[in-house]
């Protein structure tokens, strides 16, 4: 198998000079230049006292050190473990902690946070990515070392990368991604967009993510030119596809919603591009439509998860058809990518869930991670005999085998005993047309027991009311199912990676109670 380690040494030695990286105005690696950093960081790591599977962890926005310090890491066989910039210092003193990092690398802007948590650190070297008058920064630390690589062998079943998870759902859980886990992911991407060493691929996500890190792992696996965005503003995008002749993106629908509206977009040459990976949401159909008549490119939705190396569910481009044969198929996830298995279990019974019956998604995959550090009960809790995932969402497969999501499990409303996923009367409120945005949560009520409410973004220029969002939810679902009420929002609470934080639309009012269900 080709290693992490593998794809840098070789693309340093088929293609030195051809740009691996790029970012700001004018700034540039190639490949030859990100291999020689990365042979100097393992130095400096092993220095630090970085062996075998000891993780190396990183805090900052999209920055190309954090990819010299993947390689670098990768190298030595030691574990790269990105930490999320937005957490609140106790939250990274935690996940630092957690990992037992001996080499805590932190972006410049972010260096005010660890003043704060360096006492829970006694065992870390902190390194600064920028000027430090305080810690080494990191690149007179790199380049003091000789660009010498250690040759650490690397087998399939070594982890190769721990991603933690967004910390919505309780205590963060750090994922153990291995190097087969990681072949498996980035395999798909040429079959499923053509990624290639000609490709100008962005990375916008964040490296922090599997969206984000996972994607520049698959543009630099096949040895394309990878475009750093180090804060994503609708407008700065819109310009750099133009101007970079980007060719492969991924972005979550709501940044393509934003883009849309940025003056003159209509007069951009966005005629390099070929295709945009989205994820985390459903696109609406108007949003498609205008994304595809102004970019003019290829669309694909992906559905995964962290453990999951991210991508196991695709709707191709083909399914991308709005006012096509199949529209009913714009709601949906896709379909389970080659090599990989979706079931539907019911969560009473434990047996698999009949056509279009709702139950928790179950996967099977290469791709499916070989379990959470330091949590053993966790990940037996996670992943069940046969290698099947449980993902935690709830979703129902169609006739034809394509995945339809519901929700989070837990987002689930129980309402006079009957069971609402709120995924469900979403995608209705969606195809209204004063809908911009809306997420549906379960609100105590004392005759029901919890009652949906919709939380609800008009669309610009309408003025659609609550009972004309009821009446229209009415004609489509079961009445049980429609809101009871409707709060109209500027805008809805999001993560890094595009999901609603529907813990925090439901805090105030579940505030004082002894549970959070009805």
């Amino acid at each position: 198998m080709i290693t992490t380690a593998d794809i840098v040494r070789r693309w340093a030695a088929e293609r030195p000079d051809h740009v691996a990286l790029r970012w700001g105005a004018d700034q540039q690696l190639t490949y030859g230049e990100l291999n020689e950093r990365s042979d100097r960081l393992a130095q400096a790591l092993r220095d630090a006292g970085v062996g075998v599977g000891d993780h190396v962890c990183y805090l900052d926005k999209n920055s190309p050190e954090q990819i010299e310090l993947f390689f670098g890491a990768a190298k030595l066989n030691a574990v790269p473990t990105p930490v999320n910039f937005r957490l609140a210092p106790p939250e990274i003193a935690v996940i630092v902690a957690d990992a037992g990092a001996k080499v805590f690398t932190v972006g410049e802007e972010f260096a005010p946070l660890v003043e704060q948590i360096v006492g829970e650190l006694p065992d870390t070297k902190i390194v600064i990515i920028g000027e430090s008058d305080v810690y080494p920064t990191f690149a007179a630390w790199r380049d003091s070392y000789p660009a010498v690589d250690p040759l650490v062998p690397q087998e399939a079943d070594d982890v190769a990368y721990q991603l933690y998870s967004s910390g919505t759902t309780g205590r963060p859980k750090g994922a153990q991604l291995t190097q087969s886990n990681l072949e498996a992911g980035r395999s798909l991407y040429p079959g499923l967009m053509e990624l290639d060493s000609k490709a100008i691929s962005m990375v916008a996500m964040p490296l922090y993510h599997i969206g984000g890190g996972g994607w520049v792992l698959a543009g630099i696996a096949f040895g394309a030119t990878n475009v750093i965005v180090r804060d994503i503003v609708p407008a700065d995008l819109v310009e750099l596809i133009e101007r970079e002749r980007i060719s492969h993106a991924f972005l979550v629908p709501t940044v393509l919603q934003f883009m849309l509206a940025v003056p003159g977009i209509e007069r951009r040459d966005f005629s390099a591009l070929r295709y945009f990976l989205y994820g985390a949401a459903p696109i609406s159909e108007q949003v498609l439509t205008d994304s595809i008549r102004t970019f003019g490119c290829q669309f694909l939705q992906a559905y995964g998860l962290t453990e999951t190396t991210g991508t196991v569910v695709i709707l191709p481009a083909a399914d991308h058809q709005p006012g096509g044969p199949h529209p009913e198929r714009l709601r949906a996830a896709g379909l389970a990518v080659p090599g990989s298995a979706i079931r539907i279990v019911d969560a009473d019974t434990g047996d698999d869930a009949p056509v279009g019956g709702v139950g928790e998604i179950w996967i099977n995959s290469p791709m499916v991670m070989k379990g959470y550090w330091n949590m053993p009960e966790a990940t037996a809790e996670a992943i069940r005999p046969g290698g099947w995932f449980r993902s935690g969402d709830a979703g129902f497969l169609d006739a034809n085998g394509y995945l339809y999501m519901y929700d989070r499990m837990k987002d689930m409303i129980v309402s006079g005993g009957e069971n609402i996923y709120p995924a469900e009367v979403e995608n209705v409120l969606m195809s209204h047309p004063g809908v911009a945005d809306v997420a549906v949560i379960g609100i105590p009520s004392d005759k029901w027991g919890e009652t949906p409410r919709a939380m609800v973004v008009r669309k610009p220029g309408t003025e659609a009311t609550e009972g004309e969002l009821i009446a229209y939810s009415r004609t489509r679902l079961a009445p049980f199912k429609c809101p009871t009420s409707v709060e109209w929002v500027e805008a809805l609470p999001r993560n890094p990676s595009g999901k609603i934080l529907k813990k925090d639309l439901r805090a105030p009012f579940w505030e004082g109670r002894t549970r959070l269900v009805g």
